[in-house]
């Protein structure tokens, strides 16, 4: 990257239909650049990139402040309501190579409703279209973000006592990206908080691939 005082994250969210990848893009960015709102169908149609403000002194590298800049690709959820597989995976892929091709590092997040059980045909569709976008070293650049998380409490467990009950496909799903991964929560701390806290672990992600960028073609 040419300025080496300002770093780039490019984040594109994957997930079924009411998973939350709208919202958790819009806590991502600290903003509210997605539409998100509860539907009997799928809200998100198309791709749409959303870019945060700048987040000045977020880490220091190299002996030097860094200013952070986030993007954000939301993605059709599927199963969807109204679009084909092949039809979401066109649109997804002309997309991550026309907004990420060029600048700045690169995850993908894979968007988990805590209180959805992480099982059956359907749960596999998002991680086969994420292997399938980003290649043989998927597992390199994904983590799983589980969003209505405040369930967890709600159930009497802690995360870790989630993870330990999880069914045996999230598990191996976690195990296979190095058990990478977030807990978004509704009503715990301050929304910029809450954000800066996801940041700070995804960043944890980028430093072990040693800060290396997929090339989009």
């Amino acid at each position: 990257m040419t300025d080496i005082n300002k770093m780039i994250i490019n984040l594109a969210v994957f997930g079924r239909t009411q998973s939350g990848k709208s919202t958790a893009g819009n806590v991502l960015l600290g903003s509210a650049d997605f539409h998100s709102s509860f539907a009997p169908c799928s809200v998100t149609k198309g791709c749409s990139l959303g870019r945060s403000s700048h987040i000045h002194s977020f880490m220091r590298r190299g002996g030097r402040d860094v200013t952070l800049q986030v993007q954000v690709l939301d993605t059709p959820g599927y199963p969807h309501s109204m679009l084909s597989m092949k039809h979401v995976k066109q649109e997804v892929k002309k997309a991550l190579e026309y907004h990420f091709g060029q600048e700045g590092l690169h995850f993908a997040l894979l968007v988990q409703r805590a209180d959805v059980p992480f099982c059956g045909q359907e749960a596999s569709y998002p991680v086969q279209l994420i292997q399938e976008l980003l290649g043989p070293a998927w597992k390199n650049y994904t983590a799983v973000l589980f969003t209505h998380a405040e369930k967890i409490e709600e159930a009497g467990l802690n995360e870790d006592g989630y993870l330990r009950e999880a069914s045996d496909p999230l598990l191996t799903l976690l195990k296979s990206i190095q058990y990478r991964h977030a807990f978004q929560y509704k009503k715990r701390n301050s929304f910029n908080e809450q954000r800066m806290g996801i940041l700070e672990r995804i960043m944890e992600f980028i430093k072990e691939n040693h800060y290396q960028v997929i090339a989009f073609k």
